[in-house]
């Protein structure tokens, strides 16, 4: 089975990638929705995801977005098969350590607008640091770490987006927010868009293909 909201998210996520490129990533559309409901165990799941990506190298910066979503469907939709305290479990353990290297900060990210969806509250940028990733408490410091570009420049949500643009730009590459920051700020900005502003979204976008993607898949989360 796939999430409803994971199956839109792919279909977006494809559209976007395929409007700022010539990749017709769209018809890889009906592939994923296949891995996302195959009945294989999370593992070979994945194994079947880097198949898709490795036979299309040209949608190869989704992957690790992809694999994101991917564990989000197995959380929302897979483990309802398992028994109850899979998650609490030895061979998860042994998943989660096989799959440390894997994934962005993207699946937070889409776990936190799942919890906002099901408390009924709007997502904010606030929020998210200091309520769900806990980001001011000790013993969150390596979350602290990881988003202290995206603490120390919070106001950039009330900025023109060519402003955020260019603080993604000026991000250290080893930085573990950089390629998400753009659509990040962007989606805490303003997450009900008009023609006018996802255009001017898209036009300040440092890498559109990937940028425009990963903010529909946020909107399909919202």
């Amino acid at each position: 089975m796939i999430d409803p909201k994971i199956k839109t998210a792919i279909e977006a996520a494809l559209g976007a990638f395929a409007e700022y490129t010539d990749f017709e990533a769209v018809a890889l559309t009906d592939t994923f929705f296949e891995v996302f409901s195959s009945q294989e165990d999370f593992l070979s799941k994945v194994d079947l995801l880097d198949e898709v990506f490795d036979n299309n190298p040209e949608i190869d910066e989704l992957r690790e977005v992809f694999f994101d979503m991917l564990m989000i469907n197995f959380f929302s939709q897979d483990v309802k098969k398992l028994e109850e305290d899979y998650l609490d479990s030895p061979e998860w353990e042994a998943i989660e350590e096989d799959t440390l290297d894997r994934g962005t900060e993207l699946l937070n990210l889409l776990l936190y607008l799942n919890e906002c969806e099901d408390e009924e509250i709007e997502p904010g940028l606030e929020d998210y640091l200091k309520e769900f990733l806990l980001v001011d408490e000790d013993e969150f410091q390596d979350e602290y770490r990881i988003y202290e570009p995206v603490i120390a420049n919070q106001i950039l949500i009330e900025s023109p987006v060519d402003e955020i643009a260019r603080m993604a730009e000026s991000l250290p590459d080893d930085s573990e927010v950089k390629e998400l920051f753009y659509p990040m700020m962007c989606f805490f900005s303003n997450s009900d868009f008009s023609d006018e502003e996802y255009a001017a979204v898209a036009e300040s976008a440092p890498n559109p293909e990937f940028d425009m993607a990963v903010l529909e898949i946020l909107i399909a989360f919202n």
